[in-house]
């Protein structure tokens, strides 16, 4: 099942592709004791959680490396659940720096085991609520953790000023529907659709949100 990754992101290297086949028992296995991933889902793990998570990496490449920055661009990811999709990301941009957050403990102790078993060195992860996070960040990531309006107001001021990228820092999230209304506050916000990118039937609706901040 891994092997839909490779079909869309082919530059990958071996040691990516082990990482990424890696998931699918991983995430079995813990989702058997915590429950992380629909029931429903966990069959069609590659596509709904890997896959659509990498939806973000067909909108902008983080860059390796920054000015007066140690490592590369920092990204956090704001309620994370089983590290969706913060986990993808960070295997798809090894030298990009990820911090992982969740408000709650079981699921970061699954984010926890599997970080450690694919020896990810540029993820860290959080316990608590995105508000209390010391730092700034070049991107927030999510995946519909709530309203767009409410994310704003835990998130607007984690965003550096410096922008290195081809778009500019602020928020992407993982957005599925209509999204008039929730958008009508913001503008700015450019809506990537993600059928454009991937032909399964899953990303009909599918969409990443950039937001400037």
């Amino acid at each position: 099942m891994h092997q839909i990754i490779k079909n869309y992101f082919p530059h990958l290297s071996d040691h990516q592709m082990e990482q990424f086949a890696q998931l699918g028992d991983l995430y079995a296995e813990w989702n058997s004791q915590i429950n992380v991933i629909s029931r429903k889902d966990i069959d069609q793990l590659y596509t709904r959680h890997v896959l659509h998570s990498l939806g973000i990496a067909c909108v902008v490449r983080f860059r390796e490396s920054l000015p007066n920055t140690p490592g590369g661009a920092r990204v956090m990811d704001v309620g994370t659940g089983g590290g969706f999709p913060g986990i993808p990301l960070a295997i798809m941009f090894p030298k990009t720096n990820f911090h992982l957050i969740d408000a709650i403990g079981k699921k970061i102790k699954v984010v926890d085991a599997v970080v450690e078993a694919l020896q990810l060195k540029n993820v860290t992860t959080q316990h608590g609520r995105a508000e209390k996070v010391k730092g700034k960040f070049d991107f927030i990531v999510s995946r519909a953790v709530t309203n767009m309006p409410d994310f704003v107001s835990w998130t607007r001021n984690k965003i550096r000023k410096d922008s290195y990228h081809e778009i500019e820092n602020g928020i992407l999230y993982l957005k599925g529907g209509d999204l008039t209304e929730e958008l009508k506050p913001f503008p700015d916000a450019y809506i990537y659709e993600l059928p454009d990118y991937f032909e399964e039937e899953f990303f009909e609706t599918k969409k990443v949100v950039h937001l400037p901040l």
